[in-house]
């Protein structure tokens, strides 16, 4: 199977109704033409698990498949820096479930690396802790280890990553630099299908430089540098 495709091709892996995660933290490191492709093409009633909402003022990114309505459910760590959410969030046009960062992290890691759960005490006596809704709508329990207590936290899982590379080879083998790294290292594990943005596609990737290993990446778009 060739890695290296279109935009076009690329988007039209996401069919209405699949969950999409996103990689990206207020677009550093976010695949976002690729998000602006996915804007365009109307794909709808999406559940987006990602960072944030991302931010209006840049010309390209997750805030765009919000603002056309195209997203039911967000599973975000803050929403702040995008005014639409909260407000699509209040008059229930979209709903929004809230993840501590840390928590969200380790929810992919576990849907990535077949675990059953995570313990945090994270958001205990908190609105998102006992109680609340985790994915599927199943509600959060504890339990206790050693006499100290733990939130039990499911797994996250998606049909589609979308992620981000540096630099990439056409096997998929991915590079990504800095901070860009953020929450795509652990999405690329943790979906079905994974396409990869990458600033740079090159024959081969030295060994010693992979951080995401290409048997993980179903797809390549060159998204240029941006």
């Amino acid at each position: 199977m060739a890695k290296i495709v279109s935009m076009n091709e690329a988007v039209a892996q996401i069919k209405d109704g699949m969950t999409v995660m996103v990689g990206g933290f207020l677009s550093c490191g976010g695949p976002n033409e690729v998000l602006h492709a996915l804007a365009e093409s109307g794909a709808k009633d999406l559940t987006i698990i990602c960072n944030d909402g991302g931010l209006p003022s840049l010309p390209h990114g997750i805030h765009e498949v919000i603002h056309n309505g195209q997203v039911k459910h967000l599973y975000a760590t803050h929403i702040g820096m995008n005014k639409e959410v909260g407000q699509m969030m209040n008059d229930g046009t979209m709903k929004v479930t809230l993840v501590p960062q840390g928590s969200m992290a380790e929810k992919i890691r576990a849907g990535g690396y077949g675990l059953g759960a995570i313990l945090t005490p994270t958001g205990l006596g908190t609105p998102v802790g006992v109680g609340s809704e985790d994915v599927g709508g199943t509600k959060k329990e504890s339990m206790v280890i050693d006499g100290k207590e733990y939130l039990i936290e499911r797994p996250l899982h998606a049909d589609v990553a979308l992620i981000y590379g540096s630099v990439t080879d056409k096997y998929g083998n991915t590079k990504i630099h800095g901070t860009a790294r953020n929450f795509n290292t652990v999405m690329a594990a943790a979906a079905d299908t994974v396409i990869c943005q990458a600033d740079e596609v090159i024959d081969m990737m030295d060994p010693d430089d992979v951080l995401i290993p290409g048997v993980l990446v179903n797809y390549i778009v060159d998204g240029g540098k941006e």
